[in-house]
C-alpha cells in the first residue's frame, strides 16, 4: 500500500490519514494541552475518501501515524455503461479504467473529469 509515516502533530484539516486500514480526508483536527502526567492529545475526525463513513481517533500528538499517498488524476469518459458504472481513459498514460460514478454526476463519452486513485481505488471527484 502506498503510504508513508508522520506525527500525528503535523497534520490539519483536508490532510489525507489512514484510520482503521482505510484512508480518509480529515474533517477537524483539535488538540488539548498536556497535563500533568501526560503529554498532548490530539483528536481526529475523519471521513473515508472512497466509503463515506466517518472516523475517529485520538493519539498523542508526538505518535506516528499512517498517511495514504492518493494521487489526484486526469480522466476523459470514453462510454458510459450504466447509470454508475463508466469506462474513464487516463489522459497520462492512456489506459482504459473502469470507475463506479456517483449518483448525482451525470456523464456523458467525451466528458473531461478529475479522479483520485490509491492502488486499485478510484473516485470521481464531483
Amino acid at each position: 500500500m502506498a503510504k508513508e509515516q508522520k506525527e500525528v502533530r503535523d497534520l490539519q484539516e483536508g490532510n489525507y490519514v489512514m484510520i482503521d486500514d482505510a484512508a480518509c480526508e480529515i474533517n477537524a483536527y483539535s488538540t488539548a494541552k498536556p497535563g500533568k502526567h501526560g503529554s498532548a492529545k490530539a483528536r481526529i475526525e475523519a471521513e473515508g475518501v472512497f466509503d463515506g463513513k466517518k472516523r475517529s481517533l485520538s493519539q498523542p500528538v508526538d505518535a506516528k501515524i499512517w498517511v495514504p499517498i492518493i494521487n489526484r488524476k486526469q480522466g476523459q469518459v470514453v462510454s458510459v455503461e450504466s447509470d454508475d458504472v463508466a469506462q474513464v481513459m487516463d489522459l497520462e498514460t492512456y489506459d482504459t479504467i473502469t470507475i463506479k460514478t456517483p449518483g448525482d454526476v451525470s456523464l456523458s463519452p467525451d466528458d473531461e473529469i478529475e479522479y483520485l486513485e490509491m492502488e486499485e481505488q478510484r473516485k470521481i471527484l464531483e
